[in-house]
């Protein structure tokens, strides 16, 4: 499978079809290596995740063209009041003029403390307010294309709820939705919709968690198309026309990623028929059902 390729992007650009998830504590070496043996060209990161820097340092340090790599990154629940600076602050830390793609990260607006990304309440829930909602958030991030520091905007952890409020306000239907998104958790309903709405999908925790990848049907695949279980996931995602992101601080792995087996059709619906609704990431579900201060029913989940 040419996992080379792209797909387009409703503002009219491309983002490759996998990309590398530069995720907390990776070694800048090791991302640069990334770079220089693996082949990847497009690197997800976050603000929240302290890897812009490191990032952006391997890239210079690559000596390979800036306008050959696909960046994302995105700003964190609390900085919804603040988003130009965000960007501001990514753009300094990756060492760069603009980022390919700028995302929301959460739909919630979590309270601004400076250098405290989880604000609690005194029953130990993340503190949320609705002095500003997404829709608001977005309208900036509107703007923030007119100032060509980012080339296109997309969000995070959005449902078809969640979505479908957004396009009560929006004026521009965002280029991308990232997702959790493994044979575990399929969400066939929210890959449609956005796929309906011109919205690339991402996934990222793309292979769920080693329970998923030891799944008998995992493995039996796997023996099938002399690949690992890693590499038949990902070709699911790319099957399903949905981007993955999967992040590795292993070598060998970061190069098998990129070397993808074309599944059958009917092996892409048996990992599909995988899906038990399973939220893996993370696993910060606090109390009561809710994910950074909001409930699954307020982030559609349920």
């Amino acid at each position: 499978m040419d996992v080379s390729r792209t797909v387009a992007l409703n503002n009219g650009g491309s983002i490759p079809v996998l990309g590398f998830g530069v995720w907390t504590g990776m070694d800048p070496e090791l991302q640069r290596g990334s770079l220089e043996w693996a082949g990847y060209r497009h690197f997800d990161t976050a603000l929240i995740y302290g890897t812009e820097k490191p990032l952006g340092e391997a890239i210079r340090k690559s000596g390979i063209p800036r306008e050959e790599f696909f960046i994302c990154t995105k700003f964190p629940w609390n900085h919804h009041a603040r988003i130009v600076e965000s960007l501001n602050e990514s753009l300094e830390s990756l060492g760069t003029d603009y980022v390919d793609l700028y995302l929301m990260h959460w739909p919630q607006y979590v309270v601004y403390e400076k250098g405290n990304f989880f604000p609690k309440n005194p029953d130990g829930t993340v503190r949320v307010t609705e002095e500003q909602n997404f829709n608001q958030s977005w309208e900036v991030m509107e703007k923030l294309l007119e100032t060509g520091k980012c080339k296109a905007i997309g969000v995070s952890n959005f449902s078809i709820k969640t979505l479908e409020k957004l396009f009560t306000t929006a004026k521009i239907i965002p280029a991308v939705n990232q997702i959790e998104l493994h044979p575990y958790l399929v969400q066939e309903d929210l890959v449609q919709y956005c796929h309906g709405k011109g919205i690339v999908v991402a996934a990222y925790t793309p292979t769920g968690t080693d329970v998923v990848r030891k799944d008998p049907v995992m493995i039996e695949l796997a023996e099938k198309y002399n690949a690992t279980p890693t590499q038949v996931v990902l070709a699911w995602h790319l099957a399903r026309g949905v981007v993955a992101v999967p992040k590795s601080a292993d070598e060998g792995r970061q190069k098998e990623n990129r070397k993808l087996p074309v599944l059958d059709p009917e092996d892409v619906q048996r990992i599909s028929g995988l899906d038990r609704n399973a939220r893996l990431s993370s696993k910060i579900a606090e109390v009561n059902r809710t994910r950074w201060g909001w409930t699954y029913e307020q982030l559609g989940w349920e």
